[in-house]
């Protein structure tokens, strides 16, 4: 195994390389904290990619991207006076220890569920100590997370201090009253033949409707997120096979009909 700090310390020593003002590369040195964050979060997703697809050598490649990023931001943030690479890593080290109270303390927990919550309060108990203007119990959910893991995190938040369903049936029963409002705004449309209003009002309530899914899928302690994601994989997996399998048999996709295309989708269903 390689020494950890001497790859960090060359890897910061590139970085600073990059963003000399002399003899760095153009590219990287007009980057700003804004025009990284896309590349950042993309960077993130390629991760989770790569553990779905079970690729160790590619996880191993996206991780150091990742890295990168995290290396980018703190010189930058170096370079501005705030703090540097090393203050960030003092500053995780740190926050770890306050939240693993029962590895470095004298803490116990009966449950994981008291630990998540004991971690929950910690980050409350911090927020407040940084003078945080917003005490919310939804503050610090971060916005530019997926939609839904965001809505999953904000369901969690607010069951916290007691607002949430019973239970899963509960939230089932929700997801019919939400699909009952999609078919009264629709059939309200088409009674009164104005549609100009129509989109927003049920795309709204279709918001509604996949905030209930998720917060369904807490409860039954499912991931909506990579439920999702596993559900997209199936569609490729099964559609790509289908374009396969029209080609050994000769078929223009553009030209199936709807019983062509259904038996061509029960092929692949089967070919799993």
């Amino acid at each position: 195994m390689s020494d950890p700090r001497a790859a960090i310390a060359a890897l910061l020593d590139l970085m600073a390389r990059l963003r000399d003002p002399q003899s760095g590369c153009p590219w990287d040195r007009e980057q700003t904290f804004e025009t990284i964050a896309p590349y950042t979060l993309e960077e993130a997703y390629e991760v989770a990619d790569a553990i779905e697809r079970n690729d160790p050598e590619r996880l191993r490649d996206e991780l150091g991207d990742l890295l990168f990023q995290v290396v980018f931001h703190a010189r930058m943030a170096e370079e501005r006076g705030w703090f540097d690479f090393a203050a960030v890593a003092e500053g995780i080290h740190a926050k770890l220890v306050r939240r693993h109270p029962h590895v470095f303390a004298d803490a116990r927990f009966a449950s994981a569920e008291e630990q998540s919550r004991a971690w929950e309060e910690q980050k409350a108990r911090e927020r407040a100590a940084r003078g945080a203007a917003d005490t919310s119990v939804l503050a610090d959910v971060p916005r530019a997370l997926p939609a839904l893991t965001r809505a999953a995190k904000l369901g969690r938040r607010a069951a916290r201090v007691g607002f949430d369903w019973p239970d899963a049936r509960a939230v089932r029963e929700k997801i019919d009253e939400e699909l009952a409002e999609i078919d009264a705004e629709l059939a309200r449309a088409g009674d009164s033949g104005d549609t100009s209003h129509t989109s927003e009002r049920v795309s709204e309530e279709i918001g509604d409707l996949l905030f209930s899914i998720v917060n369904w899928s807490r409860h039954l302690e499912v991931d909506p997120e990579a439920a999702l994601r596993a559900a997209n994989a199936k569609f490729e997996r099964r559609f790509r096979f289908m374009e396969r399998l029209a080609r050994e048999r000769g078929l223009d996709l553009e030209r199936l009909d709807a019983e062509e295309w259904e038996r061509l989708w029960v092929a692949a269903k089967r070919g799993e």
